[in-house]
């Protein structure tokens, strides 16, 4: 289905949206919150606004993209008319966990939860989105054999380029400050990334790096601009979201190994985050139906 600004794909066997690409001319579309059963990237062409993303607030400018995971909460707002060029995409249509070692954009452009969720577009990068969308809305409008492997080519472009421009922006940004607040973030991050699974509460980190609770909430809000509960929540959120995609392990299985003896409030903790319960996610989002 196509008009002049939208062009859209459906999934002939469930009637779900497979992959859609739109422009828009205003924030209509995103004003309001956001939670959405598929992978969006959204190119701020013109304007500048806002940006709350899960427990946070950005801004945003012109040439930039903004990329969100599934039911990730997202709202955009803005005094000023913003435009720009939008793609949804279904992991049925192109799943990020399980093409990860070909895009690896997972933990770059999405999933990152000590990042901003956005890349700035330079002008090499902004040619090359130009050309591969034209490509895109010229294949949406003329389908023919192999349609579906040749958008989803035209998406790994975007999003290996998108990729491979965010982690040059995210070196550049790395330079050392002249106190111990990298070191210990570092720390910080490298002991979530170990321990999310058996250690949950903020104590537990402050421990581990011999400072005090309170002066570890300044520093992680401070520099993620969320607070620390935040971060682990996220952490265990993406990784049960991970499983819910990728495999057929029971809700149960999926909360011990995240370290929760009691299944349902583990459940209550995932819809308390993901707006919906674990079985509802795996049965709108995950990968794993399509190999059962």
């Amino acid at each position: 289905m196509t008009n002049k600004n939208t062009f859209t794909l459906v999934n002939s066997e469930t009637g779900n949206l497979a992959f859609k690409l739109f422009s828009f001319e205003n924030n209509s579309s995103f004003d309001h919150i956001q939670r959405l059963n598929y992978y969006s990237l959204i190119w701020i062409q013109t304007g500048n606004g806002k940006v709350k993303v899960d427990f946070s607030e950005y801004d945003f400018t012109q040439n930039q993209l903004l990329a969100f995971a599934p039911y990730q909460p997202f709202m955009l707002t803005s005094n000023e008319e913003i435009k720009g060029v939008a793609i949804h995409f279904h992991p049925d249509f192109f799943c990020i966990h399980k093409h990860h070692r070909e895009v690896a954009c997972s933990g770059v452009l999405f999933n990152n939860i000590y990042e901003p969720p956005y890349v700035i577009i330079d002008s090499v990068t902004k040619n090359t989105f130009d050309m591969v969308l034209e490509q895109i809305k010229t294949e949406m409008q003329n389908p023919a054999l192999a349609q579906y492997e040749l958008l989803v080519s035209y998406l790994k472009i975007i999003l290996i380029t998108a990729s491979r421009l965010k982690k040059e922006q995210q070196n550049e940004s790395a330079n050392p400050v002249d106190n111990t607040a990298p070191f210990i973030l570092q720390n910080l991050k490298n002991f979530i990334e170990t321990h999310f699974k058996t250690k949950h509460s903020p104590s537990d980190y402050a421990d581990l790096l011999n400072i005090t609770p309170k002066a570890l909430a300044k520093i992680t809000k401070s520099h993620f601009n969320k607070t620390l509960s935040n971060l682990i929540a996220e952490r265990i959120i993406i990784e049960a979201k991970r499983e819910l995609y990728l495999t057929n392990k029971t809700v149960k299985e999926i909360a011990y190994e995240l370290g929760y003896d009691d299944e349902h409030y583990f459940s209550r903790f995932f819809k308390n985050n993901a707006d919906v319960s674990p079985q509802i996610y795996r049965e709108t989002v995950g990968f794993a139906k399509a190999m059962s």
